[in-house]
């Protein structure tokens, strides 16, 4: 039963014992020569020019990206802003009007008539600021909701950060909106 088979199995005979690969034709190198081979100075010779032309390349960098930001080139513009659902996002809050946008002056002119002595009119102001402060927040929820719709229609989930990025967009003024809005008001993409 647990014994060796009465039989062995025959070992075929017609194969021939394979013949060895030929070397890849060259020996392999030392380790110290391939080291000596690529071994380059950590410090450059002449520290200013490197300095200088990493600033120069640094710059030019720079000068990219902005021209990126003014014209909307996908190539150069910074990582946060790249993609075609960022593209999209970009579009539809530039195409719409958002209350988020005269946020900022809204609440410079209120902080200037607050100056104002008769308390009756401090008031208004007060409570007209805290209406307006409302109408923002609840235009940034509908905004964000409409958005998602659109995203989840459109490229399936959106991504983390992709909602805030459309929120955030729609509080700015338009004109101070980076990269720059290509789209004009009403103009929404497909």
């Amino acid at each position: 039963m647990f014994g060796r088979k009465k039989e062995a199995p025959e070992a075929p005979v017609d194969q021939l014992p394979a013949e060895r690969p030929v070397g890849k034709g060259a020996p392999t190198p030392r380790r110290s020569s391939q080291e000596a081979a690529r071994k380059r100075p950590l410090v450059p010779d002449d520290r200013k020019a490197a300095r200088a032309a990493s600033r120069d390349a640094q710059r030019a960098e720079r000068l990219k990206t902005r021209q990126a930001l003014d014209t909307g080139d996908e190539r150069y513009l910074p990582l946060r802003d790249k993609g075609p659902a960022r593209r999209y996002i970009r579009d539809f809050v530039d195409a719409r009007w958002n209350l988020g946008e005269f946020l900022m002056v809204a609440a410079l002119v209120f902080v200037l008539l607050s100056f104002v002595q008769n308390l009756q009119v401090q008031a208004i102001v007060l409570n007209a600021f805290w209406i307006l402060i409302l109408a923002v927040v609840l235009d940034c929820f509908l905004l964000r909701r409409s958005l998602k719709s659109k995203l989840t229609a459109k490229f399936g989930e959106p991504a983390r950060g992709d909602l805030w990025y459309g929120v955030t967009r729609g509080l700015q003024l338009r004109r101070l909106r980076l990269p720059k809005p290509l789209v004009k008001r009403g103009q929404y993409p497909a």
